[in-house]
Parts: structure tokens; C-alpha cells; sequence
């Protein structure tokens, strides 16, 4: 393999010049998934947030983000998307030992491992260390029995974040220690979960017997919910920041999906044109796919739809302010508390506008949504088109972040009691132990 003179700080250093000459030397879409893959994983652009030591290049957020729309820009595809990526990989490079770093994160960041998130249950969603499933001590290894639930890409995972009761007589929050569980093992059933947008994205997970060695433990005995907060808030911070859109391909990493030891050119396509069949670009802002739509549905003269498409404007530059204005925070050694329970709260908001909005260009198009292809096809005959389709769907889906990685009440709590300093709730059952706590205690 090819490789270049690097370098990784100093005045003047632009890690965008320095990846352009690397996938100069390196791209190739004749090489399989899998061994593009570890060419960029081992190289640190998959995950250059993460230290250089640790498989990554020490970037801040928003240079990683301008790596990766810049990978798709090149035409290459971009690193392997997921929660592996996005929250083991930086959990375990803060809490792991070195060989679990080589061990659990190399995987990661080559696209060899997908992995999903064993967090919730049925009765500890939002009071998440209200989780009862158990982990008991059996020599080297755990034994774990329990239920999960809302697990994304579960169905296609060869690792699990799993978060599990290890000492039931120790206050909720410390009675609790991280696992990464092999999900390929018999005790462990999944079975997907169809949601009102026709998607099957999450599912429920059944353990049962299932086993988990000792050195799959992140962090240590019991102490699992500091690393888990390391995970929410890695995962709170993704959501604030939204999605960029900027991937030109998409693989699905791992030994489930089948990707890895395909042709990886053939994973990369062209960004549409704006100017194909007058639609705005598949990787637009939604303001803009929002103006665009407007215009050609006849709506965009209307008062109070252009006061919302402004609204949604202004939120979203808010949203790339606070993204920027932390950047320079962290760059001066410093940090802004709270700033990732801010940022999802604040995307939580556009998201709710962006559906409304969404709705109120729409009009009575809005109500109806196809969930099969012969569906789609005929309301691709209706006024709106495949735009109408994308405004449905995202309209069904919006549910979803104000719930998920902390619901908005969660964040508010959050940065009340541990931004503002104020006072908890009454009735702080912190101390008292787990096996002794009331039903939903």
C-alpha cells in the first residue's frame, strides 16, 4: 500500500490537504470493501477524532466532519457508518486497556465488527440505570439474562454494548458494569420491531444464559454507568451535531451484511445533480429540499410557510454556531458544561419544525404515505412526488429524537442539576440499594 509523509499539527496544518494526497495514493475501487476499509482504518481517517494512538488523528469534530464529506467528495467510500463508529470505538479508547483498544476498536474502525447498543429495557428507558438485566459471576465469565429493547441494527451486529446489573446490592448507579457481548452466541434471540414509518430499524433482544467473558469488561467492576455516560454522551453530541449527508455510498460493516468482500467501487455513486428533474441534490439541507419543494408545490409565497422555512433556517445556523463556538472552546483548553444536552435538545426542535413544516407545504398530501413499492409508485403520480415521500417519512420518524439517547425531559434535568447547580428532585433514591427500590423506583 501507498502511503505519504504525514503530519498532524502545527501552524497552518489543514488535515484535508493531508487526506486529499493520502486517497491520491491510496483509493483504489477495484479493492473489496474490506481491504479499502482497513487501508483507511489503519491510516486514522475513519476515525481521526480519535486519538492517534488509538487508530484516529486527534481531530476536532468539525474537521472529522469535513474529513468525511470530503472522503465522499473524492468519490471514495467514506468510513464504515454505525454505532461501532460512532459510540463504541470512542468509549473503549477512553476506558479500555491498550489491548482492548487493538482488540475491539481496530475491528471497529476497519469495518471487520458491527456492533449495536444493549442499553434500554422495557422499564428503563429514560431512568436507564433502572435496567434489570443481570450479569452473575461464573469464574471468567458472566452469565446474563435479561431483556432489551429499541436495539438499532441489532439484526446485523457482531458485537453488543451491553450494559448489565453486576451488584444488585449496590445503589442503582453503581451496581452496574460494560460488557462487549458477542450477539453470534444461542442465548441471545432478536426479533425486529416494525415501526409507523414502515422501517424495521430497532429491535428487542432476548438474553438468555447468554455469556460474556470478564475480559470483555470496559472499565471497571461496577462502574459501568461512568462508561456509559462516556457512550450518551458521545451519541447526544452525534445527534446535536445532525447528519451531513455528505456520504456518496453506503457498505454495511461487519460479517452479517455480507459487504466486506464485495467490489468497493461498487458501493460509490455520483451525487445528483440539482438540476435532474428539477429536485433539490439527495445530500441538500432540508431547508433547502424545504424551499425547493415549496416553490413547486405553489407554497412558497405563503406568509406563514416562509416564516417557518426562516425559523428552520435560524435553528439549524444556531445548531452550526454552537458546533463552531465549542470547536474554539475546546481549542483554548477549555469546555462549554452541557453543550451536547443543549445541542440534542436543540435538534430535538428542529426536527419537531422540520415536520410541521414539512406538513403545512404538503397540505392534505401530507396524510398520505405508501409502505411498499407499488404504494409509492402511485402517489408518485400526486403533486409533491418523491419529494411528498421524503416529507412522510421524515414527518413518521420525528417521533424518534426526542426519545431516544435521553429523552428532552432527561437533558432539561440534566442541565439543571449538573449545568445550573440546581437542586435535585425530591425523593432522591440514589443510595439506597437496587434489590431495595420500589417497583419503577
Amino acid at each position: 500500500m501507498t502511503t505519504t509523509q504525514e503530519r498532524t499539527a502545527g501552524p497552518g496544518f489543514d488535515p484535508i490537504e493531508q487526506l486529499e494526497a493520502w486517497l491520491e495514493a491510496n483509493w483504489d475501487p477495484e479493492l473489496t470493501v474490506g481491504e479499502w476499509w482497513e487501508r483507511l482504518g489503519l491510516s486514522g481517517w475513519s476515525a481521526p477524532m480519535l486519538p492517534e494512538e488509538r487508530f484516529g488523528k486527534g481531530l476536532t469534530r468539525r474537521d472529522a466532519l469535513r474529513v468525511s464529506r470530503a472522503i465522499g467528495g473524492f468519490g471514495a467510500l467514506p468510513a464504515p457508518a454505525g454505532l461501532g463508529l460512532n459510540l463504541a470505538a470512542p468509549t473503549i479508547a477512553t476506558h479500555g486497556t491498550p489491548e482492548q483498544v487493538e482488540g475491539y476498536v481496530r475491528d471497529i474502525v476497519t469495518g471487520a465488527k458491527a456492533w449495536c447498543q444493549l442499553f434500554s429495557e422495557p422499564g428503563a428507558g429514560s431512568d436507564l440505570a433502572g435496567l434489570t438485566t443481570r450479569a452473575e459471576r461464573d469464574g471468567d465469565v458472566w452469565v446474563v439474562n435479561g431483556q432489551k429493547v429499541w436495539t438499532s441494527g441489532g439484526q446485523l451486529a457482531d458485537l453488543g454494548m451491553l450494559l448489565a446489573r453486576t451488584n444488585p446490592d449496590a445503589p442503582k448507579h453503581q451496581g452496574i458494569s460494560w460488557f462487549a457481548i458477542d450477539m453470534h452466541q444461542p442465548g441471545i434471540e432478536i426479533r425486529p420491531l416494525r415501526q409507523m414509518t414502515g422501517a424495521s430499524n430497532f429491535n428487542e433482544v432476548f438474553l438468555t444464559d447468554a455469556v460474556v467473558p470478564d475480559s470483555a469488561r470496559i472499565g471497571d467492576l461496577n462502574n459501568g454507568w461512568a462508561v456509559a455516560n462516556t457512550t450518551l454522551a458521545y451519541e447526544r453530541a452525534g445527534m446535536g451535531a445532525g447528519g451531513d449527508g455528505a456520504a456518496m455510498g453506503y457498505a454495511h460493516p461487519g460479517t452479517v451484511a455480507g459487504h466486506l468482500g464485495r467490489r468497493v467501487g461498487d458501493f460509490v455513486r455520483p451525487t445528483r445533480d440539482s438540476s435532474e428533474e428539477g429536485r433539490p441534490p439527495r445530500n441538500a439541507l432540508p431547508v433547502e429540499a424545504y424551499i425547493e419543494l415549496a416553490r413547486r408545490l405553489g407554497r412558497s409565497e405563503d406568509p406563514v410557510i416562509r416564516q417557518g422555512l426562516v425559523r428552520l433556517h435560524t435553528l439549524r445556523e444556531l445548531a452550526r454556531m454552537n458546533t463552531e463556538r465549542h470547536r474554539a472552546t475546546v481549542a483554548a483548553g477549555r469546555d462549554i458544561p452541557g453543550i451536547a444536552n443543549f445541542s440534542k435538545l436543540l435538534m430535538a426542535d428542529i426536527v419537531r419544525l422540520t415536520r410541521d413544516l414539512g406538513l403545512q407545504i404538503l397540505g392534505p398530501r401530507g396524510t398520505l404515505h405508501a409502505y411498499d413499492d407499488a404504494g409509492r409508485a402511485a402517489l408518485r403520480e400526486l403533486p409533491g412526488d418523491d419529494g411528498a415521500a421524503a416529507v412522510t417519512s421524515q414527518a413518521l420518524g420525528a417521533q424518534a429524537m426526542p426519545i431516544f439517547g435521553g429523552t428532552d425531559q432527561v437533558q432539561r434535568n440534566i442541565i439543571g442539576e449538573r449545568v445550573l447547580g440546581l437542586p435535585k428532585e425530591p425523593g432522591d433514591l440514589s443510595t439506597v440499594p437496587f434489590s431495595q427500590l420500589p417497583k419503577n423506583g
